[in-house]
């Protein structure tokens, strides 16, 4: 269990960390060694490495610094890690989108933010791990046998429009069209899949909308949802494509097509299968649907269902307290008073105001105030609260009443960070505004657990 060899150099995988009181510690395997082999076989990526891996016997081929080369081999229990960890998640570089979308939101950024926001992500291995959506235009022949070989689901794809010619033009990529086979292959291969169509206006909706929900709802079961978003303009589309923002009339429109499909494909899939995001439903004035209508849930990541999720979450967290307050002696609680306030975005703010005003009318000592915040940095037209920046929320709510508490949704920050879009942090936005944030997750539990956050009612 630890052979030497002496081959030639290969590129491999540089090891990062070892774990402690790991097998990969026991063979001595230390970080900076190179990852060349596993099982006779060269590693492309994660999902390589994982699969080989997974085996009850293993060889592993490993590089040291000064090129002497080991073939270890490995007996463990099945699916039992290793211990060792690579310097990117992926062991690959990520793989950039090739196509000049005309509805492509990071090509609407202003210029001087921070070079992670311009990268634009068109991998299918982070369609798998992080749910990003992928247009299949830079997937080879391999790669699609690599994902029904690893069965790696759901993978998430951009559709926009299931006419070939169409596709071509909105993606500014002339292959496309014909990428949109590859979809065919992973439907025929069992492999899950969920879908998007971003809606421009004039370009792929009406008849062409109508037509990409038929030829899409071929693909059932396997294709699993579809959802249907407005296209995002900002306010930095100089010598862009010209796209316009959809009417009330006209989500409208978008809406009852949706419907129309949704009871037609129930009927015969038992699935509503096709969505439309929670914009469509504030910009036409209509109410959201029920929760039975959203099949789950598939694409809250996409905005579609995320309000009707917030509210009813609400609404049994709300009932909870209610009934606290009534085994605790009924009526209002009289209770120490606290002054707090929220900010969102203007398309959650109805839903957040109301929220707020039903906790204040069973909790009277508390005063919450809701703030709508105006995207000034990337545009009025941009109404949700994920696309905020620190600039704005600290030029809109300096001088206004705040009481002790700040309550901000955790989208407003980098994943995993405390730092918003445009790199201030909270704690340099605390300091701005002189009071204390609480970032809140985004479940209806959540929001009421925050607002009644250290203190009993």
């Amino acid at each position: 269990m630890g052979q030497k060899m002496e081959n030639g150099k290969q590129e491999g995988h540089i090891i990062k960390n070892v774990q402690p009181g790991s097998i990969a510690l026991e063979l001595e395997i230390s970080p900076g060694d190179r990852l060349l082999a596993v099982n006779g076989e060269e590693i492309e990526d994660i999902f390589d490495y994982q699969y080989q891996i997974e085996n009850e016997y293993v060889e592993l081929l490993v590089e040291k610094p000064d090129g002497e080369q080991w073939l270890l081999e490995v007996d463990k229990e099945e699916d039992e890690d290793i211990g060792i960890a690579f310097g990117s998640g992926l062991m690959d570089e990520y793989r950039s989108c090739r196509n000049k979308c005309i509805f492509c939101f990071i090509d609407q950024m202003p210029p001087g933010m921070r070079e992670t926001l311009y990268f634009k992500d068109d991998d299918a291995r982070l369609s798998f791990l992080q749910g990003n959506y992928i247009t299949l235009t830079n997937m080879s022949d391999h790669d699609i046998d690599r994902i029904i070989k690893y069965r790696l689901s759901p993978v998430n794809i951009s559709f926009h429009t299931m006419n070939p010619e169409l596709r071509c033009r909105m993606l500014n990529n002339r292959f496309a069209g014909e990428a949109l086979n590859k979809a065919g292959r992973l439907c025929r291969a069992g492999i899950a899949m969920n879908g998007q169509i971003v809606l421009c206006k004039g370009v792929n909706d009406g008849e062409e909308l109508a037509y990409s929900i038929r030829k899409l709802s071929e693909f059932l079961p396997t294709l699993e949802s579809v959802s249907v978003v407005p296209v995002g303009l900002s306010r930095y589309r100089e010598g862009l494509y010209p796209l316009e923002p959809f009417t009330r009339q006209e989500a409208g429109e978008v809406l009852d097509m949706v419907h129309g499909f949704q009871r037609e494909i129930y009927q015969r899939h038992g699935t509503h299968f096709i969505h439309a995001s929670d914009e469509w439903y504030i910009l036409a004035g209509r109410e959201l649907p029920p929760e039975e209508n959203y099949d789950g849930y598939p694409q809250l990541e996409n905005g579609v269902g995320m309000l009707r999720l917030l509210l009813d979450e609400f609404e049994e967290a709300f009932q909870e307290l209610e009934e606290k307050l009534r085994g605790e002696g009924g009526g209002h609680m009289a209770g120490q008073k606290e002054e707090l306030a929220i900010a969102t975005g203007k398309l959650a703010f109805p839903y957040i105001q109301e929220m707020a005003l039903r906790i204040m009318g069973i909790l009277p000592h508390m005063a919450i105030h809701v703030y709508e915040i105006t995207n000034c940095f990337f545009g009025e037209r941009i109404t949700v609260s994920g696309l905020l920046t620190a600039g704005d929320l600290i030029s809109q709510l300096k001088g206004k009443p705040l009481g002790g508490r700040l309550l901000l949704p955790q989208n407003m920050l980098r994943s995993g960070e405390r730092i918003f879009l445009d790199d201030i942090t909270v704690e340099e936005m605390e300091k701005a505004l002189q009071v204390k944030i609480d970032i809140v997750k985004s479940s209806g539990h959540d929001f009421v657990g925050a607002v009644l956050a250290g203190r009993t009612v």
